[in-house]
């Protein structure tokens, strides 16, 4: 079995819980819409944690290594007939991974074009296990990170993306635009202010004509610079909001398609403070979320 995969590849985490089976379904989606590879891959065994939990199988009976790949690749080939049965042209391939699942995802996104799992795995205590991987891998990985979460409701806002008008923040503006774009869906970029209105009332909406905020008006309109040009087939709806950024993020976010958050480097201050604001919104929202690592601020000299 291959130890590498192609850095253009979507790859996609199973376990073959109906978390994980959703997950194999907005991945085989977003690739056949990108025109990429698939990578399934399932886990076997962890660091502290019952073996069997990752892969789904029962705890009442000690697996041998040997069982639990073989298990792994079964869940794994489940996956891959979810997958062509809904895009049967699909180029896929399987993964079966030992170690941790958290450390093994971590690992296999260095290679990957995006990494795509579930927020909860099986059963309740393996569901609190598994809700962890989703957490820790969308805070360390080097590529951008899919939760699919369940949706309580049909979603219909189309993609919602925050913006924080930094430069480093230009990749996950683009990477909202060009999801928008593959999936015909408009597109709405929201940039939250914390201030007096905030603190008293929670989450508010700006007004268009609200004075005072000139400067994020600015700031908002510059986030987007050029990315209409790029994709003149997106509509775009700028907003300010009052509230944190998580707040403003999750608020109604059952009614979106798609939320977009950015997410600092692993081991830099910006992470400590972004890298929450990130967790928050996988943790809260009621709908998909793709966490996006920025570039490191650059030092001012």
């Amino acid at each position: 079995m291959k130890t590498t995969i192609d850095p253009s590849t979507i790859v996609v985490a199973t376990d073959g819980s109906d978390d994980a089976h959703r997950a194999v379904q907005w991945a085989a989606e977003h690739a056949y819409l990108e025109r990429r590879p698939l990578t399934v891959v399932t886990a076997v065994g962890t660091a502290g944690v019952p073996a069997v939990a990752w892969a789904g199988m029962g705890a009442a009976y000690a697996y041998q290594p040997h069982e639990m790949i073989a298990h792994g690749q079964a869940v794994a080939d489940e996956a891959i007939a979810v997958a062509r049965h809904l895009r049967p042209a699909l180029q896929v391939e399987v993964r079966v991974l030992q170690g941790d699942p958290r450390q093994a995802l971590v690992d296999i996104s260095r290679h990957a074009h995006l990494l795509v799992l579930g927020s909860r795995g099986r059963g309740v205590f393996r569901s609190k296990v598994l809700g962890s991987v989703s957490a820790a891998v969308s805070r360390d990985a080097d590529c951008p990170v899919v939760v699919c979460r369940p949706q309580r409701r049909e979603a219909a806002l189309g993609v919602l993306v925050g913006a924080d008008g930094t430069a480093e923040s230009v990749p996950i503006i683009e990477f909202a635009f060009l999801q928008a774009s593959l999936r015909s869906l408009p597109l709405t970029v929201v940039h939250c202010v914390w201030d007096e209105i905030a603190a008293v009332h929670g989450v508010a909406p700006a007004a268009p004509d609200e004075p005072g905020l000139e400067e994020q008006r600015l700031l908002l309109a510059e986030s987007i610079a050029g990315m209409s040009a790029k994709f003149p087939e997106v509509t775009v709806d700028l907003r300010l909001a009052h509230g944190l950024a998580e707040d403003c993020l999750t608020t109604r976010s059952g009614d979106w398609n798609l939320i977009v958050v950015g997410r600092h480097p692993v081991d830099t201050l910006f992470q400590f403070l972004t890298g929450s604001i990130a967790t928050a919104v996988v943790e809260r929202a009621r709908t998909t979320v793709v966490v996006v690592p920025q570039s490191e601020p650059a030092l001012e000299r």
